[in-house]
């Protein structure tokens, strides 16, 4: 199978959309898969054995926008794929998915944004309505859009969005495991982060808006915690600002082993945002063994079986992150039972399974389409056929 891959993320930006697409090309790569991918300038030429295209590019919140460009066109018209993958589609994406039907290239689109959240969030009510629209245009014309959540489901299908299915993300369970609780480094960045014993509450990503990394502020005056947050963004002024004078430790952006190092060295792992389509990192902690707290909206609600895999707050209520900390620093036997059931839950959730999975939506696609082809030339051919029928 020859699979085009277009992102508005690639390398060197690491986010969500560039972990994703990432270990979508090293899968492809493994099943013995063609690829290119089409991505904003400045990525490596090469990639898991694919050749990155760069489109032109503006700055935005510091991404850098790919904008679209004949390049697109032509690019796909040369390697001439059997699918066209859209990763989290806006600009370039949705150029791209008008080039593929433009081509006759059957196209999936992968959707990652939260709209209605981030409308709500800067208090863009009358917005919202438009910006859905926007989202269905930008996918009217893919064959099949891939949502991460039921949540994300809901709110596609009330945008009305048509021809949906449901696709997650893996998670690297070596990686990231518990084991890794007792290794050396881990335990000498726990004695460095916590020399008074404190309990570590982790946060991992990145620090923007949306993550509402400032609601850690609930947490000022509960005793005998230390806030470690991994990850940086252009929100870091307004989280120091809002954290100042408690006990936090900033351990800036962090990849590979060292993030696993950090998750290892944890106590309990916090997402604040609400506006999460998915939560990956939720998925890294409950596979590092750690017991999870999240906000109930958006992606966390699938992730997270309340009092089971972990606890989900109250978005609306301040109070409730707060308790949730309390009650877990209070009680290291329900850390552990939520640590060990969150693990369980992510078992099945490798990148490997979840990469078969996606091509089984490539395979579905491209079968569609085909079938659908074959039933319109068909009835064209009857037409024609038909006594009076005149070609012009």
């Amino acid at each position: 199978m020859r699979v085009a891959v277009v992102s508005e993320s690639f390398l060197p930006t690491v986010n969500g959309v560039t972990t994703s697409v990432l270990r979508v090309l090293e899968h492809l790569q493994a099943r013995g898969h063609d690829t290119v991918v089409i991505a904003p300038a400045g990525a490596p030429e090469h990639y898991a054995g694919a050749r990155v295209v760069p489109v032109p590019t503006v700055s935005y919140r510091e991404f850098p926008v790919g904008l679209p460009t004949p390049i697109v066109s032509r690019t796909l018209a040369d390697f001439a794929p059997d699918v066209v993958h859209a990763a989290s589609p806006f600009l370039l994406g949705a150029h791209a998915i008008g080039a593929s039907w433009r081509l006759g290239i059957p196209s999936v689109a992968i959707f990652q944004t939260d709209v209605a959240g981030y409308a709500k969030r800067n208090r863009l009510a009358a917005a919202t309505s438009f910006a859905w629209r926007v989202v269905n245009l930008v996918h009217d014309k893919a064959d099949l859009t891939l949502a991460p959540s039921s949540s994300a489901l809901g709110d596609l299908a009330a945008a009305g969005v048509q021809r949906l299915d449901r696709w997650g993300r893996g998670v690297d369970l070596d990686g990231y495991h518990p084991r890794l609780r007792h290794d050396a480094d881990a335990l000498a960045l726990r004695a460095r982060l916590a020399p008074n014993g404190e309990l570590l509450v982790g946060y991992v990503g990145r620090l923007a808006p949306e993550k509402q990394v400032e609601r850690f502020a609930e947490l000022r005056g509960v005793p005998g915690i230390r806030i470690v947050i991994v990850g940086d963004g252009p929100s870091a002024p307004s989280v120091r600002s809002a954290l100042n004078g408690m006990p936090v430790e900033y351990l800036g952006a962090l990849h590979g082993r060292q993030l696993a190092l950090a998750y290892a060295s944890f106590d309990v792992f916090a997402h604040t945002g609400c506006e999460e389509t998915f939560g990956q990192t939720i998925q890294e902690a409950q596979a590092s063994g750690l017991p999870v707290i999240a906000p109930r909206s958006g992606g966390p609600i699938d992730l997270i079986d309340h009092g089971r895999t972990g606890l989900l707050t109250d978005p609306d209520d301040p109070r409730s992150l707060r308790t949730a900390v309390r009650d877990l620093a209070a009680n290291a036997a329900l850390r552990a039972r939520l640590g060990e059931s969150g693990r369980r839950a992510v078992l099945g959730r490798t990148w490997q399974a979840l990469g078969d999975q996606l091509i089984g939506h490539y395979e579905r696609v491209i079968d569609e389409v085909r079938a659908r082809r074959s039933a319109d030339a068909e009835t064209m051919f009857r037409l024609l056929g038909a006594p009076g029928a005149r070609l012009f």
